[in-house]
Order: C-alpha cells, then structure tokens, then sequence
C-alpha cells in the first residue's frame, strides 16, 4: 500500500512525497497554507502516484507562487499542462477585432470554403465518369427501375410547376416588351423579344434554376438522410456500389431530362406570350406563329438544347455530391441541401455567361 501524501520543506524547496491521490491526499492542503514561506521549486521526484487532485494541488502552488516544477516524469507533466489548461478562463465573447480584419478573415474563409467545394466537386465528377464507364462495360449492373423512377420524380412531377412559371414568364415578357416598344411605336417586335429569348435563354435558365430548387435539393436531402442513417455504409457492406446504385441514376435522369424540360418550358411561355399579344396588342394567333417562324432562327432552339443537358448534369452532381457530405448530425442535412441549390445556381448562371459568350464568338447570335 502506498503511503499518505507529505511534504518537506527545505531550503526553499517543497518535495511532495507519498500517493497525490483523492485517498490519500488527507489534509495536505491545509497544511500547506500553515507554511510561512514562499517556495521556489516543488519537487516530485518522490512521488509515488498521482491523479488529478494532486496534480491540480501541485498547479494551483505553482500558479499562485509562480514556482518551478522539478522531478516530475512525462506523464506527470502532460496531466498537469492539461489541469492548467482547463484552468484557464472561459471566454464568453471572442477578442475584439477591427471591423476590416474581420471582413478579410471573412473572405478569406469564404474563398477558402469554396475553393475546397469546387475541387471535391471536380473530383465527384471524376468519380462518376468512372461510375458510367463500369456501366458501359457492364451493361446489365444498370439499374433501370431506378433510373425509371427519377424520371418520374424529376420530369413528370415537375411538368405542371415549370409549366405554369414558364406561362407567365412569357406574359411578362410580353406585356414589357410591349411597354417600351410602344414608345417608338415599335410593339410588333414583341414577338421576336418573346421569341428568341424563351428559347435561347430563360426557358432553359428557368427551368435550370426552378430543377436545382425542387429536385437537386430533394437529392441531397434524401442522399444526406441515406447517410446518416448509415444506410450508404451498409450498401457498401454487402458489395452495392452507391454510385451505381444512388448517383448515376439521379444525374442521367437529369442529363435526359433538362432538354426536354427546357424545350417544353419555352413552348408553354412562348404560348403565354402568345395570348398576351392576341388580347393586348390584337395580334392574332396565327400571325404571331408565323412571326415566330420567321424571326427565331434554328440556332437558338440549338443553343438552349445543347446548354441544356450540361445544366442538368451540373444540378445533379452537386445535389448528390452535398448530399455525400452529410455528417454528424440532422442540421447537416439542412445546411447541406442549401449550399447545393446555392452552388447549383451559381454555376449554372455562370456557365449561361460563358456559353453567352462562346455562341457569339462562333456566330450564333
């Protein structure tokens, strides 16, 4: 059995001898305070064990007295730097800093977050192209009854709310078209306004954005959830491949998808333009439909559906790669599913810039 904890003063130096334990450590304390000098170095190379009352004793002598802790071997040290940091105070608020300081931490954690997100983004999409070659090399791992029913959920279910945004899209258009153009007595030229922009851009931007909104946020939740409830590990377990299983059938669904959803939102809003032109400007149908024929050249049907599945495939892969990324707990899942529709619509208004510019540069104005 060890013996009680006890202390010798000598030549300004206290030696700890004995167990520093709760069971032994008796009234130590108490008669360490009876002491009338101040020492200089504790020593515990006589120490037999210690535990966190002792060694939370030998911190609190050397803190008041700011002595010097001799004797002591390494894990006597390491118990007792953790006592002193858990001793330190708790800061209720964080230091103060200048207003620009933080703007620049700000940002700079900002670009920080963002650069990471687009590099394991760039390598989510790597890991799917090797996903669809196993595909093509194994034709029957495809699972269709999957890809069956995203079509379902991303096109079919989606028909009558992009239906009805594309409808009065193209009556607001109209109706402003027609408001500036009546000033130069110009209000024909509606139709070549509701025309060429339905088809070459807002009918595939909208669409884009109104998808990123309803389905790729629905991939990260459901594939956020899947996480959590750890049901992505189990069908690893048993050899399912989630890329086969869960990812490649959201993101070709959505490749196939797009073109049509786009071309079938520009049809409805050109059709709204229509029966705005018809009421308020007396255009009749039949007129308005030759006009179109004549004023919207090939390329613009061309232009929205080649953007159109690079869209698609944009909105999907960030649903699913931020849904693979839930972890911890259910706000995950939350902030998870924001940040897709979020980074899903910034890159696809950024590619329609850059596709802007590209078709222009080739002549497909």
């Amino acid at each position: 059995m060890t013996a009680p904890a006890d202390f010798r003063y000598d030549q300004q130096v206290l030696h700890f001898t004995g167990a520093l334990t709760l069971a032994r450590i008796g009234d130590l304390s108490r008669r360490l305070e009876a002491l009338d000098e101040v020492p200089r170095t504790i020593d515990l190379g006589e120490v037999d064990r210690i535990d966190t009352v002792g060694a939370w004793l030998v911190h609190r002598i050397a803190r008041e007295h700011d002595v010097e802790i001799v004797g002591a071997d390494a894990d006597v040290c390491q118990l007792i730097e953790q006592i002193a940091e858990a001793d330190k105070p708790l800061k209720i608020r964080p230091d103060s800093s200048p207003p620009f300081f933080r703007v620049l931490r700000e940002i700079g954690d900002a670009t920080s977050a963002a650069a990471h997100s687009l590099a394991g983004l760039i390598g989510f999409f790597g890991a799917t192209l090797i996903g669809l070659w196993g595909l093509v090399t194994h034709p029957r791992r495809f699972r269709y009854n999957a890809m069956a029913r995203q079509f379902e959920v991303v096109g079919v279910k989606a028909l009558a709310i992009i239906g009805l945004m594309s409808f009065l899209i193209g009556i607001v258009i109209a109706q402003q078209g027609a408001v500036q153009l009546r000033q130069f007595g110009a209000e024909v030229f509606a139709v070549n306004l509701i025309g060429r922009i339905t088809l070459r851009e807002l009918g595939v931007l909208m669409t884009a954005i109104m998808v990123a909104g309803r389905s790729g946020s629905a991939f990260a939740a459901q594939l956020g959830s899947m996480k959590l409830a750890e049901e992505v590990d189990a069908m690893r377990t048993i050899g399912v491949s989630p890329m086969e299983a869960l990812i490649l059938p959201r993101v070709l669904s959505t490749v196939v998808l797009m073109p049509l959803l786009g071309f079938y939102a520009a049809v409805i809003a050109i059709i709204g333009g229509g029966i705005f032109c018809w009421i308020d400007l007396d255009i009749p149908p039949i007129t308005y439909v030759q006009r179109i024929r004549e004023v919207v050249p090939m390329t613009d049907l061309w232009v929205g559906l080649i953007k159109a599945p690079v869209f698609g495939m944009l909105i999907a892969l960030c649903g699913c790669y931020q849904g693979m990324q839930v972890e911890g707990n259910a706000e995950e899942v939350g902030l998870r599913t924001t940040a897709s529709v979020v980074q899903a619509i910034f890159l696809v208004i950024v590619l329609d810039a850059v596709f802007a510019v590209f078709f222009s540069s080739i002549g497909w104005i």
